[in-house]
């Protein structure tokens, strides 16, 4: 089936939408409604109604080509909403390459990687509390027909050759197909867009995760452009806003900042701990990651001269990426590694 073949249908709650982050997940194990009274408590569960839709892309690959006018329409829709593009200097960093190694912007010769890596203590309490807004980490939006732009996910840009990479979790852009109407904000806060907005070119999923929703990989890599009349179409995102690198193999117990945009907070939060292992996955204990932080970086090593650091994970993974006291990520191990080649592969 062709990337470009669709069978597009209005995103609606009884499609399930995107998995959310399980804030009362011990609760709703009890429960089995959307609208729940549990031991004389009653809980709403919200569910993803941003009125978007789907195409079915290619599942038996895990890819989808996006069609310019969709993501247009997508841009359109959010700018036509209360945000303001303000845009904000370039970031002067070195783009760093999958594994560690860096390259320096316009330079063949290998760099080093920062020499210097900011402290991490953990967070005492552990509980996620407003941090900075880096550039290169923002929330990603689905506008729709029903005019509610509210962001419901978060992704970073990491290093490829191109310049152009998001990664997030795949329960962001796929669940019974692929989104259509995503839009990134890298850099945003309190309803500013620093950087502009971006949207997709190509989304790659493990076709295990479009099969059958595997813990294992729920990880997406995601390509984008300026939509068209938004800024020079021939930029790339990494020249703007810098990027992290990417660890594949990484092993447990490093010193570790996570981060992500609540769906009901206009800036971002952040917690420090360190990761445990468990099969397949990452553990990373700290509370206050709510619905909009799936999809937010696993950081370590980051250069506190840029603020960018190694991504070693994403906030999915096993239980939809947690609960309220423990984030999971999907481990970034050999099939990760082999997802990014494909998606950073050059195509014709």
């Amino acid at each position: 089936m062709s990337t470009t073949e669709r069978d597009r249908v209005p995103w609606s709650p009884s499609l399930g939408g995107p998995r959310r982050r399980r804030r009362t997940a011990a609760a709703l194990g009890l429960c089995a409604a959307l609208t729940l009274t549990c031991a004389g408590t009653v809980l709403a569960v919200r569910s993803f109604t941003h009125g978007g839709y789907l195409a079915s892309g290619d599942p038996a690959t895990g890819s989808y080509t996006e069609e310019a006018a969709d993501g247009d329409a997508a841009a359109g829709a959010l700018l036509s909403g209360p945000y303001t593009e303000r845009p904000a200097p370039p970031r002067v960093t070195t783009r760093t390459a999958a594994g560690g190694e860096a390259e320096s912007v316009g330079d063949a010769a290998p760099a080093t990687p920062p020499a210097k890596t900011a402290d991490l203590p953990v967070s005492r309490p552990l509980e996620a509390t407003p941090a900075a807004v880096s550039p290169a980490v923002g929330p990603l939006f689905s506008p729709g027909g029903d005019g509610d732009a509210d962001h419901h996910c978060t992704a970073s840009v990491v290093h490829s050759p191109a310049g152009d990479l998001l990664v997030t979790a795949a329960h962001c852009v796929y669940d019974r197909g692929f989104r259509t109407n995503l839009v990134f904000a890298p850099g945003y806060h309190d309803g500013v867009l620093p950087y502009g907005v971006w949207v997709p070119t190509r989304i790659d999923v493990d076709p295990r995760w479009a099969d059958g929703h595997d813990d294992a990989h729920d990880v997406a890599f995601v390509r984008v452009r300026r939509p068209h009349g938004s800024g020079s179409g021939a930029q790339r995102i990494e020249e703007l806003t810098g990027a992290e690198r990417i660890r594949f193999a990484p092993p447990a117990g490093l010193p570790t900042r996570t981060v992500g945009y609540p769906d009901d907070r206009e800036t971002p939060v952040g917690c420090q701990n360190t990761t445990t292992a468990l099969p397949g996955q990452l553990r990373f204990d700290c509370a206050g990651f709510p619905n909009g932080t799936s999809g937010g970086p696993l950081l370590t090593g980051i250069d506190p001269d840029t603020g960018l650091g190694t991504v070693t994970g994403v906030i999915g993974g096993l239980d939809g990426g947690g609960d309220d006291a423990t984030s999971y990520s999907s481990w970034f191990g050999p099939d990760i590694a082999e997802l990014y080649r494909r998606a950073t592969a050059e195509r014709v």
